[in-house]
């Protein structure tokens, strides 16, 4: 009757325990994802501009990003400050680059850092 007794599951401080673990992985979530998803687009949006051969200059290849930033909502990234494109003989190279932080508890902050390149040849 005691090893029955012993295996009737978590006790209610286990189940606080879970949920609060629960709780704070859930929260570090949907602080983090969004930051994810809005690199992603950002990214996708820069190498569509990239790889679209109509796109000769520099300011082409930003008002694009900066159209297809408008229609996807993002408006967190600073892209003047965020990306760097340079133009040379083979095309376009750009530098993808900025950190996003959130405060998480107290002085205690989530940092997320991208860092990505980009290299593109001309027609």
């Amino acid at each position: 009757m005691t090893a029955v007794r012993s295996q009737q599951g978590l006790s209610f401080a286990g189940w606080l325990l879970t949920l609060a673990i629960v709780a704070f992985v859930v929260s570090v979530a949907l602080k983090v994802v969004p930051h994810y998803t809005d690199y992603w687009s950002v990214k996708k949006s820069i190498e569509t501009a990239m790889a679209d051969k109509s796109i000769l200059s520099k300011e082409e290849l930003f008002a694009r990003v900066q159209k297809d930033m408008s229609i996807n909502s993002i408006r967190d990234v600073d892209l003047d400050k965020a990306l760097t494109v340079r133009e040379s003989a083979e095309g376009f190279k750009g530098h993808l680059q900025y950190e996003q932080r959130d405060p998480l508890i107290g002085n205690l902050d989530i940092v997320v850092k991208f860092n990505h390149e980009f290299n593109v040849g001309k027609p």
